[in-house]
């Protein structure tokens, strides 16, 4: 599972990053975001404790944030194309055609969400979050 979240991880930033993904603040998120997992799933691949799976689950259910985030920031770029092409349109109109975009596409920063569960559900019940010498107190 570990294995399937790296793979994903990896693909993603090399997806944002030939994408240009990065061109305002709020684009760096994501790439932040997946960055920081890498990194502690380096840390906890190297030393599992309970310390790094407990980091592993803040980040994951950061990554659910971020998704839902940037959902609703892609949504609001494709609606708002959508008014500037005809501001006559209803909101219905506008929220449909809005979720047929190619750019931004709505529903993309979904796989961050994705990636979010698959993290947690490798951590759910963790054998270092209930392993002899590895309690809370004893992270290094």
């Amino acid at each position: 599972m570990l294995a399937l979240l790296v793979f994903g991880l990896i693909g993603t930033i090399v997806e944002l990053l030939l994408l240009a993904h990065y061109e305002e603040g709020c684009q760096l998120v994501p790439l932040f975001l997946i960055g920081l997992a890498l990194g502690v799933v380096l840390w906890h691949l190297v030393r599992p404790r309970t310390g790094n799976v407990r980091a592993l689950q803040v980040l994951m259910s950061l990554f659910l944030l971020a998704g839902a985030v940037g959902i609703g920031l892609h949504l609001d770029g494709a609606a708002e194309f959508q008014v500037e092409m005809d501001p006559s349109q209803s909101r219905w109109e506008v929220f449909k055609k809005a979720m047929h975009a190619k750019a931004p596409p709505v529903l993309a920063p979904g796989m961050m969400m994705q990636l979010g569960v698959l993290g947690l559900i490798y951590a759910y019940r963790h054998p270092a979050l209930s392993a002899p010498g590895t309690a809370s107190h004893e992270r290094e």
